[in-house]
This record gives C-alpha cells, structure tokens and sequence, in this order.
C-alpha cells in the first residue's frame, strides 16, 4: 500500500507558527550572548548558563540554529543550539560588536587579544 500526502507550504508554516518563540532578542553575528539551558540531571531540573561570541547563525525560520564560540581552559569549544528550543529558558545580550563578515569562522585560527572584536555600542 502506498500512501501519498501532499503537503503544502502553508501547512508546515501553520504548525511551525505553533512552536516559535516570540521572547527572544535579535541576535547578530558578532554578539557577547549568555543562554540559559534547562539540565537535567536525574529526577531534577537546573538551568545551565552558557556564554560566548556568535560566530554563525543559519536562519531557517522554525530551525534557526547560532553557533556559539568561547574558550575553556584554554581549549575553544563551539556548540550549535536551536534559538526555538524549548529547552532554551532565556537568551541575554551581554554586548553586540561592530563585524564585516557573515560568518566569523577566522575566531577559529586566533587566540588571545586577537580574538577581541571591537564593540558596538547600542
């Protein structure tokens, strides 16, 4: 047996409307941004703070994703979240920067004072 469905454009933005998150700021390439992530851990809860500099972000409406950049114990470490998760309990602009390029993968070969970006002041 075979089953066709014919979905349409308009069907998939109706659901997906359902599911986005009108709370969040705008981010930016360049950004300073500090998201609180809902843990578990066992039976229990905990919202995790997770900070750093916007290197990427790819805008797919529903599945738009940031990709965020810092540096641990001297190891850089970049991670992509979902910006409409329901896991994402709140996003905080800590400073925007002045930036010429789409994507700041050239973070990536720096470290040090070379990775500052000039401020933007807002």
């Amino acid at each position: 047996m075979n089953f066709t469905v014919n979905i349409s454009k308009t069907n998939v933005k109706e659901v997906e409307q359902k599911y986005l998150r009108h709370d969040i700021p705008k981010i930016e390439i360049g950004d300073s941004i500090r998201m609180g992530l809902l843990i578990q851990e066992g039976n229990k809860e905990r919202i995790q703070y997770a900070e750093g500099v916007v290197i990427s972000k790819h805008n797919a409406h529903l599945n738009t994703t940031v990709t965020i950049r810092k540096i641990m114990q001297g190891v850089g470490v970049e991670r992509v979240y979902l910006i409409h998760s329901p896991r994402i309990q709140n996003i905080k602009i800590i400073r925007r920067s002045k930036v010429r390029r789409a994507k700041l993968y050239y973070l990536r070969t720096r470290s040090g004072k070379a990775t500052r970006l000039k401020q933007k002041f807002f």
